[in-house]
């Protein structure tokens, strides 16, 4: 394994190789949030599933990644990130070929389940070792954890497209099937190319010991936490993950069911009873123990708050739309997998764009403004999508569907900076990780609740609830200018610095 590179040193191919391969896994699991939507209705006739069977395909996978992923990132300080990078990647692909293998709607939930599990175990531990990679260069660090965030986000952006191409060419199974040479070669490159823990460490010594810089002593340093937290038997909180796990699935598993069931169904009714009982009891926890899951002192800093609340309102309504979206394309207009996928493709670009613009525009004005004017652009494009029917023109949807990810674009990365400028630097990994966990819980309520409105038989029905989700995102996107209102100007004090603030962003 060679030896890395001088600081202030240029991207080398054994660094970009590590980018590469840690790349590999944010991408299928940003690939796998979105790809599935396109596939919903084929799915449903194929193994006899109604709309409440077709959100729970969607939400397993995303609750179990949303309410894992903080552990995930635990057990990989405590057993090492590329063990649990490793894991994850060939946990997902087995989940992937249970997927496409799939007998019956039971069968298809479960899978992505463990696919969830996997992606978990993926997402925050190849951060981890983009981190440890290039820890000897902000600079370039900041430049690699760029790539591996812009990778992911066009992934999740490019979902419907690229499982339209796929289920017209090879069946819906395919979206899940492609997902295996994918992994393979991701598993391959983590044994080739990812540097295994005590080469790390021989490596730390010799330039410690030759250079006895304070960079290096430094690094020394760094692994000794993380030594004793692998024998520190506080370091994973079982109680707090099984707490939240109970409060989010009943919470959605109730939403889901509302529809279908009534509100006076005891299985409803007693889905939120159970989901705010386990809450109540998820915060006395987290209070209480000495290392937990979600370090609530977070939530007394306005701007981190504001901001995670942020990000649940922008993936709730995203998330729940493009479910709708999906259902509406070709249960209302009677597209093809193809076609629909094609027509998602203004939301790709519209992505690219507002990346590519965001970046300067919090440069210039900061997070709370491009914040707010994000978050008007979105819900300007839902209000747009509220007056859409069955009967209108393909273009009607044209405009909506470039102003929606517009706003996304700019509004998300501006989020993901006001976080980790609200909290001490050596927080601001623990902050990144509670933001992407809110996101994607919102995501699967938004699946839950959106999904409701929409799950009639009817186009009319469809049309109906695909219009009332619009209002309810004008809403939950106005509220999310509000908070952008309240995010500071300036960073905390301790924060880090620019360049070093994007490796903990994703």
């Amino acid at each position: 394994m060679n030896s890395p590179p001088t600081p202030n040193s240029s991207l080398t191919p054994a660094l970009g190789r590590v980018l590469a391969t840690v790349s590999v896994g944010f991408v299928v699991t940003q690939l796998d949030v979105t790809i599935v939507n396109i596939a919903l209705p084929k799915i449903g006739a194929d193994l006899h599933a109604n709309v409440a069977g077709l959100q729970w395909v969607v939400d397993a996978y995303t609750l179990a990644f949303a309410v894992l992923m903080l552990s995930a990132g635990s057990l990989g300080d405590r057993l090492g990130a590329r063990r649990m990078y490793g894991f994850g990647i060939v946990l997902f692909a087995l989940a992937s070929l249970a997927c496409g293998l799939a007998l019956d709607a039971t069968m298809l939930v479960a899978a992505r389940a463990v696919q969830g599990i996997g992606a978990a175990a993926m997402l925050p531990n190849s951060l981890a070792l983009l981190n440890q990679s290039y820890r000897h260069d902000p600079k370039l660090r900041a430049r690699a954890v760029g790539l591996w965030t812009g990778a992911g986000a066009i992934a999740i952006a490019a979902g419907p497209v690229a499982g339209g191409l796929l289920i017209a060419a090879f069946g819906w199974r395919s979206i899940f099937l492609v997902n295996l040479p994918i992994c393979a070669a991701g598993l391959l490159a983590t044994w080739l190319w990812l540097p295994r823990p005590d080469a790390a460490r021989e490596d730390v010594q010799t330039r410690a010991g030759n250079a006895g810089s304070g960079r290096e002593a430094a690094t020394e340093t760094d692994a000794q936490p993380r030594a004793a937290a692998a024998t520190d038997p506080r370091g994973l909180d079982l109680s707090g993950q099984c707490l939240a796990i109970v409060a989010l699935t009943a919470f959605v598993a109730a939403v889901i069911e509302w529809r279908p069931l009534g509100l006076s169904h005891p299985l409803v009714a007693g889905g939120f009873v159970l989901a705010a009982i386990a809450a109540a009891a998820f915060i006395a926890v987290e209070s209480r123990v000495a290392t937990p899951m979600l370090p609530l002192t977070l939530f007394s800093k306005r701007s981190f708050s504001a901001a995670v609340l942020f990000g649940i309102c922008v993936n709730l309504t995203y998330y729940g739309m493009v479910f709708v979206l999906s259902l509406y394309l070709q249960r209302v207009r009677g597209y093809t997998p193809l076609q629909a996928g094609l027509a998602f493709l203004p939301l790709t670009g519209g992505f690219l764009i507002s990346n590519v613009a965001s970046g300067w525009v919090v440069g210039r004005f900061g997070a709370r403004v491009p914040m707010i004017v994000g978050a008007i652009i979105g819900g300007l494009g839902y209000g747009l999508l509220h007056f859409v029917d069955a009967a209108s023109p393909l273009v009607a949807l044209l405009l909506p569907f470039l102003l929606i990810p517009s706003g996304m674009g700019l509004a998300v990365p501006a989020m993901t900076t006001a976080v980790l400028a609200s909290v001490e630097a050596k927080r601001a990994g623990t902050a990144s990780a509670v933001l992407n966990t809110a996101r994607q819980a919102g995501g699967a309520v938004g699946v839950a609740a959106f999904g409701a409105l929409a799950s009639a038989a009817a186009a009319t029905q469809i049309v109906s609830g695909m219009q009332t989700a619009t209002a309810v995102s004008v809403g939950l996107l106005v509220l999310g200018g509000l908070l952008g209102c309240l995010v500071q100007p300036h960073p905390h004090a301790s924060a880090q610095k620019p360049d070093q603030a994007a490796q903990a962003g994703s």
